[in-house]
């Protein structure tokens, strides 16, 4: 995979500060953390990801409130703030960045394909959703979250202060 200049800003940025990463990806399978360890010296910022793809994984890995899976389902900006959260929480980094939706070809949680959420969970407990509606194969889908989960993290950062 080449490397990709949004992973890189992001990973300079977090590095000058001192600043760590860690990634909950459900939508994405690892996508977000693959295009973040390409760069050369992801070790520094990024502390680990995990892949949830599973609804169990969500509540009893990442702590997703087994009331929000019951009430908004894992398709959802209740259950994307969990992830980052919980991942930020399990890891013990300063930002938490996660992703869930659908890729297809089928719906899920009574959602269409390209229905995507991607999380961001920072210091002073601030957390930003977004809701993606993406269109294109599954492939496109993923790749598309996965850069706007770089994005967003990096919109969220802040510039190098």
């Amino acid at each position: 995979m080449d490397s990709d200049p949004r992973a890189a800003r992001l990973l300079s940025r977090l590095t000058r500060r001192g600043e760590t990463l860690a990634v909950a990806e459900s939508v994405t399978g690892g996508r977000v953390a693959a295009k973040l360890t390409a760069v050369p010296g992801a070790s520094v910022v990024l502390l680990g990801a995990v892949v949830s793809y599973a609804t169990e994984v969500k509540v009893s890995v990442l702590g997703v409130p087994q009331e929000v899976v019951a009430s908004h389902g894992v398709v959802s900006a209740e259950c994307a703030e969990a992830m980052a959260r919980g991942v930020r929480r399990l890891m013990g980094s300063t930002w938490g960045v996660a992703t869930t939706g659908v890729a297809g070809p089928g719906r899920q949680d009574d959602q269409p394909p390209g229905t995507v959420y991607v999380s961001v969970a920072g210091p002073g407990d601030e957390v930003r959703v977004h809701r993606l509606d993406l269109s294109g194969t599954r492939h496109e889908i993923q790749a598309g979250t996965a850069r706007q989960a770089i994005q967003l993290l990096l919109d969220t950062a802040g510039p190098l202060g």
